[in-house]
This record gives structure tokens, C-alpha cells and sequence, in this order.
């Protein structure tokens, strides 16, 4: 499998548009597209998979992030400056991770923690986001800037959507991950941005 690729690059970075879109959407509403919500959090536990695509569980799980990176990179407005700087912010924590060996191994074993529950519980159980939520808290929100979300205070407020939110910033760094795995890098998705708008209409049109 030949894993540096544009497609795989643009899949990425659609992973990553679709965690900040559902942070977003959780954030000022209190609820999230369940599609979404389950591709992105199956993405932190699913550390060794056949393709990119199946670590999203199929291009379908990913229709949203698609969807959005699209509407984002078309156009001379951002079409929604919150989760373009939740995007840039993820990307920016991720590059500060790769030189914290400490917190990468507490990662990976709350991951190692929330696969087994989520064996025994189902996905998107309480217990398993709110064990993804504390992995998130005792990591990257220590480091600076801390990623500030903006939203419903009554939303923000309620524990379970609060532990959602975190566990979706956790699938974003697990996509940004994922998008430099695949040769992915800040020059690249401004020089060959016309190249991941043509994937991208590609990937579309397969949904």
C-alpha cells in the first residue's frame, strides 16, 4: 500500500476538517452528525488498519470532513473561521506532541484502555468518550495555546457534551497524525492546493 499520497493526504485532512466541524457543531448546539461523530472517534482506536480509508471505517463515515475541507478551500471567505482555526490549531498542537514521548505514551494507553471498552461497552458509550476526553485533558490541553472553544455556555457546561468535544479534538490530532504519516506538510497544502480541491471533487463524487 502506498501510503504518501495526495488522496490519502486529502482523506486525512478531511479527517481533520470533520473532528473540527464536530466540535463545532456540539459546541453551539449540543448535538452532532452521528455518522461523523462515529467515523472520527473510531479513528483514535483504530491504530492499525489495511488502508487511510479504513481508519475512518469507508469513505461514507467521512462525508461531512469531505464536505467541509471542500467548502473551506473554495472561495476567497473562510466559510467558517472557528473551525478553520480549530484546524490550524490542531495541527499546530500536533507538531509540539511529536517531541513529548510522555505524553505520547500516556496516549497510547488510555487508547489501549478505551479499545477495551468499547469492546465491552459500544463506541460512543459514556465511559469510553469519557476516558478519550481525560487522555485529551492530560495531554494536549496542558500544552500551549490551549485550543479555546467557542460555543453555548449551557452546551459547554454539560459534562457529556464537554467530553465529546474533547474526544473529537483527539480524533483531530489523531488525523493530523495521520495526514503527516501520509507525507503531509504546511508548504504542501498551500502549493498544491488546487490538486487537493481536484481530489477532493473525486472523493465526492464516490459518496
Amino acid at each position: 500500500m502506498q501510503l504518501k499520497s495526495l488522496s490519502n493526504q486529502t482523506i486525512a485532512l478531511a479527517g481533520v476538517a470533520q473532528a473540527a466541524a464536530l466540535v463545532h457543531q456540539l459546541a453551539t448546539t449540543g448535538t452532532a452528525d452521528n455518522a461523523a461523530l462515529t467515523a472520527s472517534i473510531g479513528s483514535v482506536l483504530k491504530i492499525d488498519s489495511d488502508s487511510v480509508i479504513d481508519v475512518y471505517g469507508g469513505l461514507d463515515g467521512l462525508k461531512l470532513g469531505l464536505t467541509q475541507l471542500s467548502q473551506q478551500m473554495t472561495g476567497y471567505k473562510i466559510a467558517s473561521p472557528e473551525q478553520a482555526r480549530y484546524s490550524a490549531s490542531l495541527v499546530f498542537l500536533e507538531n509540539q506532541l511529536s517531541g513529548r514521548k510522555d505524553f505520547l505514551n500516556t496516549i497510547l494507553i488510555g487508547v489501549s484502555k478505551a479499545q477495551s471498552q468499547s469492546e465491552h461497552f459500544g463506541l460512543l458509550h459514556e465511559n469510553v468518550l469519557a476516558n478519550l476526553a481525560d487522555i485529551y485533558a492530560n495531554t494536549l490541553s496542558k500544552m500551549q495555546p490551549r485550543i479555546m472553544v467557542n460555543g453555548d455556555p449551557k452546551y459547554l457546561s454539560n459534562n457529556q457534551t464537554a467530553d465529546k468535544i474533547r474526544a473529537c479534538l483527539l480524533a483531530g490530532i489523531r488525523s493530523v497524525i495521520l495526514w503527516r504519516q501520509c507525507g503531509g506538510s504546511r508548504w504542501k497544502f498551500l502549493f498544491y492546493r488546487k490538486k487537493i480541491q481536484a481530489e477532493l471533487q473525486i472523493l465526492l463524487a464516490q459518496l
